[in-house]
């Protein structure tokens, strides 16, 4: 009797591990094949050429990326003999829909994970090679996947390192690693990040984008420019050329199209980017195809997705800073806030000091600086009711300051209250202020709060009750 339930539990344990591989594999699928029209292609302006005495460094939060958005880039610079790295954040090491559907079991152990992220190197090394990169040339850092914008956010200086949620690591476990043993704090990436800005010394750095929608996408941008303006003595500021990976409904077709351009996304036509296109030829499309092809782990389970990149260009550009100088009232000039169909982008299509239309049915933010104080003004949008609410984000830098002794503050709405938080601690300052109208709210921030900032680096999420309505893209503001 004994071994009929023996027989009877694996039978169960097996089939439930098929319902969950087939569930898996249909949320993945749904995500990528989310339908939307196609993006108009207007003009875009040609990238300037590589040349033979650049130093490029592309910055990937994951193996992967840096050929999905910069493969043709990393073609040309071999071609033309140009000194050329690529940094990765993270390994890979949490993507556990694609590991479960490579390796079709599932798992939760310790060990599997760091097993993945080694795989998931040893498909970069591979991909590299393809494209003409020896090893020597990549540098792996190997901080959480899924983790490292958390890190930035709150944890820095004595607090305890972050954990990764399933496996509860809290340092890089990866031994080939330029990192490893560091533990999963700001400072660690900041100062790996430096140190490779300082070995590299790039004058063209092409890394992932503030509006993308994955968060390490996100992190790596905002370590960049703490890391920047940290080294502004040592090192000149680079050129910097943001690529975009992950944007709902973009691109389309999926799948391979090496007949067609990648154009930008259409929620991001009406944005104040600037956008670069790269043009490939045929050998580095059919390369970079190919590199693709390399990270086996993935496309088993999202080729349609990762192929689609596979274009006859590639896409850089990035937003302009806001410039805020001290003034006496709120100006009617503001940001646009994205279509509610695409929340995790941006569409801003006017800073202050710089006239922007504002777009029908869509809200919109404005920033300004009075009596020593950054007041953000959001407008609703006619879709809001009065359970509308914010989450708002402020980093602020300062020269004179370490950043990771700086304030990350972060302000939570709900109706009329408001709740703030630096790092993981909530706090009650004095002199924030929450103003909210029919159709608008208003918060006012001291800049003391902080830590009077050279300039902040902000975004801000809107919601209708529980549900995310719209965001916009984290934005770096010069206080002047």
């Amino acid at each position: 009797m004994q071994l009929i339930y023996v027989i009877l539990y694996d039978k169960i344990i097996f089939m439930a591990r098929r319902i969950v591989i087939i569930l898996l594999c249909l949320i993945i699928t749904i995500s990528y094949v989310y339908p939307a029209l196609p993006s108009p292609s207007p003009e875009i302006n040609s990238f300037k050429p590589i040349r033979k005495g650049d130093r490029v460094l592309i910055l990937a939060p994951h193996p992967d990326d840096e050929t999905i958005g910069c493969a043709g880039i990393i073609q040309e610079a071999v071609r033309v003999g140009a000194d050329i790295h690529v940094a990765y954040l993270t390994n890979g090491d949490h993507n556990q829909a694609a590991f479960i559907v490579y390796e079709k079991r599932l798992t939760l152990k310790k060990g599997e994970f760091i097993h993945m992220g080694e795989v998931r190197r040893k498909e970069a090394i591979k991909a590299m090679k393809l494209l003409g990169l020896n090893e020597k040339n990549l540098i792996f850092l190997g901080y959480p996947d899924f983790g490292t914008f958390a890190m930035f956010n709150r944890y820095w200086q004595s607090s305890k390192p972050f954990k990764t949620l399933l496996t509860r690591i809290s340092s890089v476990p990866y031994k080939e690693n330029l990192s490893f043993g560091a533990p999963y704090k700001g400072e660690s990436i900041l100062n790996d990040l430096k140190s490779v800005l300082l070995t590299c010394k790039p004058n063209k750095i092409f890394v992932s984008h503030p509006a993308d929608t994955n968060v390490d996408h996100k992190a790596l941008y905002l370590f960049l420019q703490i890391a920047l303006s940290d080294l502004h003595k040592e090192l000149p500021w680079p050129k910097i050329y943001p690529y975009l990976i992950h944007c709902v409904g973009w691109p389309l077709p999926r799948h391979y199209h090496p007949e067609l351009p990648l154009p930008a996304p259409r929620q991001f036509l009406d944005s104040r980017i600037q956008w670069l296109q790269y043009k490939l030829s045929q050998e580095q499309l059919h390369k970079k195809y190919q590199a693709v092809l390399c990270y086996k782990s993935q496309t088993e389970s999202s080729a349609f997705y990762l192929l689609s990149f596979a274009r006859k260009n590639e896409l850089f550009g990035d937003y302009p800073d806001i410039e805020l100088k001290k003034q006496d009232a709120l100006t009617d000039k503001a940001l646009s806030f994205s279509s509610p169909s695409n929340m995790f982008t941006d569409s801003a299509v006017g800073v202050l000091g710089d006239v922007g239309d504002s777009i029908e049915g869509k809200g919109r933010v404005a920033y300004s600086l009075i009596d020593d104080a950054l007041l953000i003004r959001i407008d609703k949008t006619k879709k809001m009711n009065r359970r509308f609410s914010i989450m708002l984000y402020l980093f602020g830098y300062s020269n004179k300051t370490p950043f990771g002794e700086m304030p990350k503050i972060r302000i939570v709405t709900k109706h009329n209250r408001f709740r703030v938080f630096a790092g993981r601690k909530m706090i009650k300052p004095e002199g924030i202020s929450l103003e909210l109208k029919e159709k608008e709210l208003i918060l006012k921030v001291p800049l003391k709060i902080l830590g009077e900032p050279d300039f902040i680096l902000t975004s801000v999420k809107t919601y209708s009750g529980v549900l995310p309505v719209d965001a916009i893209s984290f934005r770096k503001i010069n206080i002047q």
